[in-house]
């Protein structure tokens, strides 16, 4: 039986009472910094290692400790991947084998170039303890392009993987064919076959007349859910069926006018659960179901960069029935002040949520202010500490800042495991600001003289990559 320990960290009580705290109706949330200072991560994803994985799109994979925020860099395809730092390809979607611990395999999509055209490839990566080693195609040369390219990825309570791609920007022409497999959602064997009990045998495609699916999540009796973009209004949550049309480009939403139900009649098209109109980018989903936030149980958690406008950044909270056929969130207005919208206040692009099955808390993953993503990239947690109700083992954190905030000295702490790596410490504007050799696990910095304002600091030793934000006043 696993041993129960209790990690308090008394010393640093300045620093824990500077805490944010978010309350969801009785439940209290603890929100704290992770992860700071990173490139675009698309993808968070629980792993069956009790760590989160994250893809960045600029071609990398990240590995980290969900306690100490600590990360290994695990994969690195930057050199093949067409991001510039202002366009939409790159490392996207991310899953694991269902049996990952005895077949450590895991599946990834991204972009790049043949000849002068982006293309897309879903592969397989093996873990060796360390690294993703032994890249394998299972799908390659899917159309691609500076936008559009989807990509969620899944695996299915039938042991399949469901991957969204995007139409590439072609306003809907390849979403409609039937031969291509942009615009759909794709759905394929864990070896890379197409399964025999596709709608077409001979085809990966499961569903089609989708514009841009950005979330894909599981809930309640299998049900899979999908997020979707509109065009400039009517983003979608959509239940995603077996050979359906969910009728873009002819069909944005429901089928509400004329045209669009004559049209629906005749080509079986699927409505959605949802919609929201003006678009606000509907992204990352996670079914939440745990006793530590009883207000979010049976409950899809949506992330939502907030369009292009910048107006409706926000994690919503779409409530499902008991059968998971039906949802009702009050975030459909856009209003600042209704239940079922969070972390607002940030004003920064939200891509993607996990949850760790253990304690409940929740992990996001910011994108910066302004589109397609601006630094410093943030991924959250928000736990309840008040609950108790499950085993678990803590770690010590890696580095600690304290005060939080200050104004004329900030200590810094690190774990033995960090002597003999570096430091750096940067503005929340980018700018290094300090830097040197870890020799002590304690040290001073004098910053009375620093700008007011938000920074991070950022430790690089044998045990990985650390990072913490801190305030001066």
């Amino acid at each position: 039986m696993k041993k129960i320990v209790y990690f308090c960290l008394c010393v640093f009580i300045s620093a824990s009472s500077f805490a944010q705290t978010w309350q969801v109706g009785n439940t209290t949330l603890t929100e704290s910094d992770l992860v700071t200072g990173l490139s675009l991560p698309w993808e968070i994803l629980w792993g069956q290692d009790d760590m989160i994985w994250s893809t960045l799109r600029g071609g990398k994979v990240l590995r980290i400790n969900p306690n100490t925020g600590t990360y290994t860099q695990v994969l690195d395809k930057s050199s093949v991947i067409p991001y510039n730092g202002g366009s939409e390809p790159g490392m996207l979607g991310m899953c694991m084998h269902p049996d990952f611990p005895s077949t450590p395999l895991v599946y990834i999509v991204y972009n790049y170039t043949q000849g002068n055209s982006i293309k897309e490839r879903l592969v397989s990566f093996e873990w060796n303890g360390t690294a993703l080693v032994n890249e394998t195609t299972l799908i390659d040369a899917i159309g691609g392009n500076s936008i559009h390219n989807g990509s969620r990825i899944i695996i299915t309570p039938d042991n399949k993987i469901l991957m969204t791609t995007g139409d590439k920007g072609d306003q809907g022409v390849s979403s409609q064919n039937i031969t291509s497999l942009n615009g759909k959602t794709l759905r394929v064997n864990l070896d890379g076959s197409i399964p025999s009990d596709n709608p077409d045998p001979s085809t990966y495609v499961w569903s089609f007349g989708h514009r841009n699916g950005q979330g894909l999540c599981v809930g309640p009796n299998g049900i899979i859910y999908e997020s979707e973009h509109g065009q400039n209004n009517s983003d979608e949550l959509n239940i995603i069926e077996p050979g359906r049309n969910y009728g873009w480009p002819t069909v944005e939403g429901a089928c509400n006018t004329t045209a669009e139900i004559n049209y629906c009649n005749a080509n079986n098209v699927k409505e959605p659960l949802l919609e929201w109109s003006p678009c606000r980018a509907v992204n990352g989903l996670e079914y939440y179901n745990h006793p530590a936030i009883p207000e979010w149980n049976n409950c899809i958690l949506m992330a939502v960069l907030g369009g292009l406008n910048a107006s409706y950044e926000r994690m919503t909270v779409i409530h499902l029935s008991a059968d998971g056929l039906t949802a009702t969130t009050a975030d459909m207005s856009g209003s600042s002040t209704n239940s079922d919208a969070f972390f607002q206040s940030f004003n920064k692009r939200l891509r993607d949520l996990c949850v760790n099955p253990h304690d409940g808390s929740l992990y996001v993953a910011l994108n910066g202010a302004q589109y397609p993503g601006s630094g410093p990239n943030i991924i959250k947690k928000f736990k309840n500490e008040a609950w108790v109700g499950v085993e678990s083992i803590e770690t010590s954190e890696n580095v600690m800042v304290y005060p939080n905030p200050t104004a004329n000295a900030l200590n810094v702490k690190f774990s033995a495991n960090q002597l003999g790596g570096t430091f750096q410490v940067y503005s929340f504007t980018g700018s290094l600001v300090r830097e040197g050799k870890i020799n002590a696990t304690s040290m001073t910095l004098d910053v009375q003289n620093w700008d007011a304002g938000s920074y991070f600091i950022v430790s690089n030793a044998t045990v990985g990559t650390t990072s913490k934000t801190f305030v001066i006043q």
